[in-house]
């Protein structure tokens, strides 16, 4: 009998917007430019959707969206705390098992990028 289920996972790559984040009095008066990947592991899913309907999967477009406004509602002094409320609210959309996410601070020094993973629920 053929394998119809396999392990899905939903990824979003190289996300970039400005976002109010920092401890620095630059940070604190104007936006500054990250990235943001995400995976979000869906568990077991059909090989091939039952109707080949977005209504019935998670779509990527709110995802996208989602992490845009978590990462700029507010001013974050730091990036652990940024992290955590988007993993947060990643892991609440339906059907996420498990949510990793990473962000980086694209401009904080002129010769490295700084950035912060999380792992959170089930793999």
């Amino acid at each position: 009998m053929p394998n119809t289920l396999g392990h899905q996972t939903l990824t979003l790559t190289g996300l970039r917007f400005d976002a109010n984040l920092g401890i620095l009095e630059l940070e604190k008066t104007a936006p500054q430019p990250i990235q943001v990947d995400a995976e979000l592991s869906l568990g077991q899913q059909p090989l091939l959707p039952h109707d080949d309907d977005i209504h019935h999967v998670l779509d990527y477009r709110k995802v996208r969206q989602i992490i845009i406004n978590e990462c700029t509602a507010e001013h974050v002094n730091l990036l652990e705390t940024l992290i955590g409320k988007l993993a947060n609210r990643l892991m609440q959309l339906p059907g996420v098992l498990g949510v990793r996410v990473k962000i980086a601070k694209l401009e904080i020094f002129d010769d490295c990028e700084v950035a912060i993973r999380m792992e959170t629920g089930q793999w």
